[in-house]
């Protein structure tokens, strides 16, 4: 079961990037799909939004909230856990919320710390995988940039 909701966290993120990719600049009015975490069980499914993401100075789209936030590397740094942002970590192109989970006190989780990609680390280090992800809000997608 865990495994059934990992893959489709994992195959929802890869369509929405090949739907992205693949689109052209007039999608941006159109509905987009993205992402989004349910509550009780922190799985990633897919919801329509009717309006467009907007675009901040540093072209973070999306809102965390939704599960719609796209951040490029560079931008997952600044969600380091630190002076009051909130501790995100990317894995497979997925972006989840760590900022409430107890083994990531202070942003940082043996020896790793909030604000990367840790995809590496979580599926070839970590004894336990990607397993320990379920039920973390999903926030939203790494993107290219």
């Amino acid at each position: 079961m865990k495994r059934s909701i990992v893959l489709l966290a994992i195959l929802t993120a890869i369509s929405l990037l090949f739907f992205r990719c693949s689109s052209t600049a007039a999608v941006a009015a159109e509905t987009t799909t993205a992402p989004e975490t349910t509550a009780a069980t922190g799985t990633a499914t897919t919801a329509d939004t009717s309006d467009s993401a907007s675009t901040t100075s540093n072209s973070t789209t999306g809102s965390a909230a939704d599960g719609t936030l796209e951040l490029t590397l560079e931008e997952l740094k600044q969600y380091d856990g630190q002076n009051g942002n909130p501790a995100y970590i990317a894995v497979d192109g997925i972006i989840y919320d760590v900022t409430n989970v107890r083994e990531w006190k202070n942003a940082q989780h043996n020896g790793y710390t909030a604000g990367n990609d840790l995809t590496d680390a979580i599926k070839n280090v970590s004894p336990h995988g990607v397993s320990k992800l379920n039920g973390v809000p999903v926030v939203g997608i790494l993107v290219d940039g």
